[in-house]
């Protein structure tokens, strides 16, 4: 895996965010929509970590989204658009937490620890891959069709929810629910964002089934 030019590392050669990133560059709007609305999770987790919520979370956005229209065509190669945003979030709440506690010596040197920390890179890309799953399965989620949807949150919620309880809310019989999930999982396996995913790591393929299993074990 080749380090760019602009010090970015990509994750992997992502189809949908490559055309995504084409799209933006060419001055498509509608692409930026969809681009700050997938990547978005990604920016607010790194917040999260950084012990950032409200305002200053919601600053740290609005400076990196500035900054990726700044950038974004010094980005070389468009896989590396998720890296780039994690690198660039952590760097800018740094510089937020410093401005909101800056008389508190003990706080800013222990975030300035968190940011000089060394970090083993296999650690560092298990967890930049683990915020695009996340945010590949928001997409293909909000894409599905809205039975689909409500039956995937039925199925998920805590605690459980038996067949017999999902079909009275869905006003469906027992017996369809189970075919129906499956033709709804099938959807969601092959939209782009998670049929990527899958493509580039064929191990995730077998977490899904595992996790489509645990569903029909309840």
């Amino acid at each position: 895996m080749a380090c760019r030019d602009d010090g970015v590392t990509p994750v992997r050669d992502d189809p949908t965010v490559v055309a995504l990133v084409h799209r933006v560059r060419s001055g498509d709007s509608t692409a930026w929509n969809e681009l700050v609305e997938r990547y978005s999770p990604l920016v607010w987790s790194i917040c999260q970590r950084h012990r950032l919520t409200g305002a200053d979370a919601d600053d740290v956005g609005q400076n990196v989204w500035l900054l990726l229209i700044e950038h974004l065509a010094t980005i070389r190669e468009p896989a590396a658009l998720p890296g780039w945003l994690a690198t660039t979030t952590r760097r800018e709440c740094v510089k937020a937490f410093r401005a909101r506690a800056q008389h508190d010596r003990v706080e800013v040197a222990a975030q300035q620890e968190l940011l000089n920390e060394p970090v083993d890179a296999s650690t560092a890309e298990e967890w930049l891959l683990l915020e695009e799953r996340n945010v590949a399965l928001r997409v293909a989620f909000a894409e599905l069709p809205e039975g689909c949807r409500r039956l995937l949150e039925l199925l998920l919620r805590d605690p459980p929810m038996s067949y017999a309880e999902i079909g009275r809310h869905l006003g469906a019989k027992v017996g369809g629910l189970g075919p129906r999930r499956a033709r709804c999982l099938d959807k969601l396996r092959h939209s782009p964002p998670v049929a990527a995913l899958i493509t580039a790591d064929p191990h995730s393929e077998e977490r899904g089934e595992e996790h489509d299993q645990s569903m029909v074990e309840r």
